[in-house]
């Protein structure tokens, strides 16, 4: 599962290879695009026949491996799915898709036992840096503590490049286009974002007003990394709270946002969740739907924000943010055991590296939950300070994304907020 172009379809491509590779006849593969207008309608069993037709392989007898892509826009795909796995041992399936809800509920629903799911989200700073060649830029550490696993000697450099990603970097095939660079609006807008407000999500959940779903997307994504609450968005789009709530499960079904929940000094949740945070998870959608920004924009704490969010997309960590009067921190992880983990404040400022005593709310909240040690993320300043008996280490945020994206991807154990294990991608599989 995962967003649009976000390579799913390119992973299958090639599994497809590495199972020829491995001596695996061709002809006892299919591939099958299933959102194609000439498929419309028909059972996965129909497909299954039209590979034996075409192939004349028996997959009663014979053992084959079966790729439907994009499987959401089959009906009851799933009741199909268990069935077809059920009475055809010798099959291998695999399939893909866009839209969460559709997937991965219907799928645990029918097939509890039988699919292994697996999540795409877009690329990492980590991924992206190493698809351009400009890993140099980032080089490892030898020090004792988990910051300093990685290092830059030239921050300047590695900020460009992090402003570049925040613009065009979530799609391995924006970052290689200077012809889509150019008019980022044409391709992640109309081609991705308007496929699924237009075409995804009315098909598969029956929008009837696609212009009030518009509206709503345009202005979290614009307030992406800012708490909201459903009173405010109805009052300022005159549109009922229980629509807007569904909108909000269908924008987070097609992996266009994330909602995080709030708790208080104590990392407590609110009985009544009436204010929640939403983040793109993709920065480079913000810029796509209105302009790419600068390191002088006045929204690049923000998308920063947004973007060290995005990088914990990929590890089933859960994020909460705290918000009390008078205080908050921007993300904090607890435990299964209500103990929290660790603490970050994300700053695009170099201003609490040098005056640390201004932290007062990410102090407070270290306090309370008996929090040693915290993370700031600077723009360009890196070090550590012992105030309150509470270690703050300061890192760039560039560099955090880094090492985050890296640790997650190497599958580190998780030890503080720079250290998880996680999977690197999901698709639906037997």
């Amino acid at each position: 599962m995962g967003p649009r172009r976000v390579g799913k379809t390119v992973l299958i491509h090639h599994a497809i290879q590495n199972l020829i590779e491995a001596d695996i006849p061709p002809k006892r593969i299919a591939y099958f695009s299933v959102d194609h207008p000439i498929y419309n309608g028909l059972s996965l069993e129909s497909f299954l026949d039209i590979f034996s037709q075409a192939t004349g392989i028996d997959y009663l007898e014979d053992e084959c491996f079966i790729f439907f892509d994009e499987i959401q826009y089959l009906k009851n795909w799933e009741i199909h799915l268990k069935a077809i796995v059920d009475r055809f041992p010798n099959l291998k399936c695999t399939v893909s898709g866009s839209a969460a809800a559709a997937l991965k509920l219907k799928s645990h629903e029918s097939g509890a036992g039988r699919f292994t799911d697996f999540l795409l989200p877009p690329l990492t700073f980590h991924e992206y840096l190493d698809l351009l060649g400009k890993n140099e830029l980032v080089v490892s550490s030898n020090a004792n503590h988990d910051l300093s696993l990685f290092t830059t000697n030239n921050i300047e450099e590695l900020n460009i490049n992090f402003i570049h990603y925040l613009n065009f970097g979530g799609y391995p095939e924006v970052i290689f286009s200077e012809e889509i660079q150019a008019d980022p609006g044409r391709f992640i807008k109309n081609d991705i974002i308007d496929k699924v407000l237009l075409r995804d999500l009315p098909g598969l959940y029956g929008v009837q007003d696609i212009q009030e779903l518009n509206y709503l997307f345009t202005t979290l994504a614009f307030n992406t990394s800012n708490e909201v609450s459903l009173e405010e968005l109805s009052k300022g789009s005159g549109v009922a709270k229980n629509t807007i709530k569904k909108y909000i499960e269908y924008l987070e079904a097609a992996f266009l946002i994330r909602t995080v929940h709030r708790v208080d000094r104590t990392a407590k949740r609110f009985k009544r969740a009436n204010f929640f945070k939403v983040y793109l998870t993709n920065p480079s959608i913000r810029s796509a739907l209105f302009s790419p920004i600068t390191n002088e924009d006045p929204a690049m704490g923000e998308v920063s924000e947004t973007a060290v969010f995005s990088q914990w997309f990929h590890s089933d960590i859960l994020l909460h943010y705290a918000r009390w009067k008078n205080g908050e921190v921007d993300m904090v992880n607890i435990g299964k055991e209500q103990r929290v983990k660790w603490a970050i404040e994300v700053k695009w400022t170099d201003r609490f590296y040098r005056k640390p005593a201004e932290l007062k709310s990410l102090v407070q909240f270290c306090h309370a939950n008996h929090l040693g040690h915290a993370t700031v993320t600077t723009r360009s300043k890196r070090g550590t300070t012992i105030m309150e008996n509470i270690r703050f280490d300061f890192i760039p945020t560039s560099l955090y994304c880094y090492t985050v994206g890296q640790n997650l991807i190497k599958g580190k154990q998780p030890k503080n907020a720079l250290n998880s294990q996680t999977k690197s991608f999901r698709v639906i599989s037997q």
